[in-house]
């Protein structure tokens, strides 16, 4: 997979005159990320070195935008309205949680989290307990990795009335948390 990306990426590179944030962003964001972020919240690398190949991609993405140079790779991620790959994939987590709450969790999906209700003054309000495991392949579950970050939530995100505004205080949330 991360080989079509790079091939997007050098044909974006050699095909367009313009070094604008105006052109190379949007075709960056409409041809390369898509391969990116497929399926990512299902797959989600195992390994750390998996993670920072694709992030390496859209580093390589960021530096086509020439006066993006020289800055840091997370002042040209805020400057060109992209995002990091692992905050994509943790905000689509978050996403996908929050409706799998919204939806009552279904006859399927009661076995697979533990909520914790608590009136406590700090959090959310509504804990996931965090479970065991004897193996590490585990704890990169879907069902495991939301669990720590979703405790972290603070209450206007969790209470949002609305997936959209939920989407929208996670964002603000995230800018905070990362």
């Amino acid at each position: 997979m991360p080989w079509q990306p790079k091939g997007i990426l050098g044909c974006i590179k050699h095909s367009i005159t313009s070094q604008l944030r105006e052109v190379t962003v949007p075709l960056y964001s409409a041809l390369a990320q898509p391969h990116l972020e497929y399926c990512v919240w299902f797959w989600a690398p195992q390994f750390q070195k998996y993670a920072e190949v694709l992030e390496s991609i859209q580093r390589r993405a960021t530096k086509l935008v020439k006066w993006l140079e020289g800055r840091s790779y997370e002042e040209q991620l805020r400057t060109s309205g992209l995002s990091s790959l692992e905050k994509s994939r943790l905000r689509g987590d978050l996403t996908a949680f929050c409706s799998f709450l919204r939806r009552g969790r279904g006859e399927g999906g009661t076995d697979l989290f533990s909520l914790r209700s608590s009136d406590r003054t700090c959090g959310n309000g509504s804990n996931l307990h965090q479970g065991r495991f004897s193996l590490n392949i585990r704890k990169r579950f879907f069902t495991e990795r939301v669990v720590k970050h979703w405790n972290r939530l603070p209450r206007e995100v969790f209470d949002a009335p609305s997936l959209t505004v939920f989407k929208k205080h996670l964002d603000h949330a995230l800018n905070n948390m990362l």
